[in-house]
């Protein structure tokens, strides 16, 4: 019997949720993340092209930069059609596979972002403690295999989750409380026991995002301990201006995702509204921040987005030309 009733009562979609109560501002708020996207997509593909076509860009600093905007691109193609189907067509269904895909897909693609946020860490810590062998530690092929283990890293620790709950029944309402699927929210729904996916997912959780979160404070502890031995504080100043757009992207990045996580997992009576407003910082405030962090603290960025903005303007037809015939700057960017 309790197989029979499992079965007629399995749903076969899941029910997001926009803004409850808001459901008259629905076109107006559609044009807001519109206009988010279309900035995130912008500031994201700029940063690819600046580092395309400058040499003096093709440094590790730059090129993890690039991995960032590649996978904040990522991240926002794997939202932004449920969320617009909400508000755009009040479009609330999605079946149990195109949810569990997109679980899939934010998570993993997280994972990867927590990587390269390490690595980049880990190119500052390089750049500052040891400078004279930054340019035979980060070779290009060196830097390419990096890029590579993130990426199979993510991969193949989500890959059991969206498996684990294809095994499960859904017999409850099915109704999520964003706008987008989550695993810690998706799980729940199930009318089985979720002790693997619930143990699994908080071990991923601690020996990904929390190991990358202790391996950054570590990297900028011996940082700080460098810099603080440097005797002239121009120079400790200027060490330590190379590091601050990277703080800025990590804390944007963890502190959001830490605590919405912690929330779903522990927090049983937490306001819906926190939890919505957490996971929409969670997912488009660090993509549509990191490239305008970076360009506003990078005067060598910077520099090269106005000078790629101003030949667009002057010659239509052409991206390339004096920006990709500078030499290569030194490298660190570090006071020895």
């Amino acid at each position: 019997m309790s197989t029979v009733n499992d079965t007629n009562f399995n749903s076969a979609v899941f029910l997001l949720t926009g803004i409850p109560g808001k459901e008259d501002a629905y076109l107006w708020i559609s044009i807001l993340f519109c206009l988010i996207y279309a900035i995130l997509i912008a500031g994201n593909s700029v940063i690819l092209i600046i580092t395309k076509i400058n040499p003096s860009l093709h440094e590790p600093m730059y090129i993890f930069l690039s991995m960032l905007a590649i996978t904040d691109l990522g991240i926002s193609i794997a939202t932004v059609p449920t969320i617009l189907g909400i508000y755009l067509f009040n479009s609330r269904e999605i079946s149990l596979d195109a949810c569990f895909a997109q679980l899939f897909f934010i998570h993993s693609l997280q994972l990867i972002e927590s990587s390269v946020l390490l690595l980049m860490a880990f190119d500052r810590f390089v750049a500052i403690c040891n400078p004279l062998r930054y340019a035979s530690i980060l070779t290009l092929p060196r830097i390419a295999k990096m890029g590579l283990v993130c990426v199979l890293r993510g991969v193949a620790i989500i890959v059991p989750l969206p498996l684990l709950l294809k095994r499960y029944q859904y017999c409850r309402a099915n109704v999520l409380s964003h706008s987008y699927c989550l695993h810690q929210e998706v799980m729940k729904m199930a009318c089985s026991d979720i002790t693997v996916n619930s143990i699994y997912g908080l071990s991923a959780s601690l020996l990904t995002l929390g190991l990358d979160s202790l391996l950054i404070f570590f990297s900028y502890v011996m940082i700080f301990k460098t810099v603080l031995s440097v005797a002239s504080k121009v120079e400790s100043l200027t060490a330590l201006k190379t590091c601050i757009s990277h703080l800025c992207i990590v804390l944007l990045f963890y502190i959001p995702e830490i605590s919405l996580s912690v929330i779903h997992r522990f927090g049983k009576g937490s306001s819906h509204l926190l939890q919505f407003v957490l996971g929409y910082i969670n997912l488009l405030v660090p993509p549509l921040m990191n490239p305008i962090v970076y360009s506003m603290k990078s005067k060598h960025l910077r520099t090269r987005i106005i000078r790629l903005f101003i030949k667009v303007s002057s010659s239509p037809g052409s991206l390339t030309g004096d920006m990709g015939d500078e030499k290569p700057g030194p490298q660190p960017p570090i006071p020895s």
